[in-house]
């Protein structure tokens, strides 16, 4: 695994904008979200990770829940590609197909969205407001391994802040999951 310094953004500042082909072979840009969307949520993903499989359901879950409020997750994979991973942008069409997601999976082929946001590890969430400002930054919430346990539902929390024009009370989390794997 290659160790890569990455950009960063703060809470507080603009989200990085993207242009980017997803698995729909559409080409999605983040400015064109901020005027259809109030909220979106880029999670860092991959076809071969374990937490990732963890959250799907709850993904999923969280898509439907706050659809009619204006809201979008956008699922985001930029991991490096070789044989021995399934982070290639034929490998995530089978998952979105699959995994039946619902919502856009991009392939970031450059690494350069990844990097700029700051992903360390997949999943990791980055809640952006309608103005184009990261407002929350980590993890999905505090139980991974059992989406039936009672704990902190970060990302829900933070969701419903924004939607109820109120401060959102833990704005970031530590990113856990699996490394990002960087081009050398």
């Amino acid at each position: 695994m290659n160790i890569l310094e990455t950009d960063n953004t703060p809470i507080g500042t603009y989200a990085p904008d993207f242009e980017l082909l997803g698995t729909d072979h559409q080409v999605h840009h983040l400015s064109r979200y901020l005027e259809k969307f109030s909220i979106i949520c880029v999670i860092s993903m991959s076809n071969d990770c374990n937490y990732v499989e963890m959250y799907l359901d709850r993904l999923r879950s969280i898509q439907l829940e706050f659809a009619t409020n204006g809201f979008t997750l956008i699922g985001l994979n930029g991991n490096e590609t070789n044989d021995q991973n399934g982070s290639t942008f034929d490998k995530m069409k089978i998952f979105a197909h699959k995994q039946e997601l619902n919502f856009p999976y991009l392939w970031d082929s450059t690494q350069d969205v990844m990097r700029s946001f700051g992903v360390e590890s997949t999943p990791t969430a980055f809640l952006i407001d309608q103005s184009g400002v990261v407002r929350y930054k980590g993890q999905i919430d505090d139980h991974p391994q059992d989406q039936s346990i009672t704990g902190q539902d970060y990302l829900r929390s933070a969701i419903a802040c924004l939607l109820n024009n109120q401060e959102i009370r833990i704005e970031q989390t530590k990113q856990i999951g699996t490394a990002v794997i960087w081009r050398k």
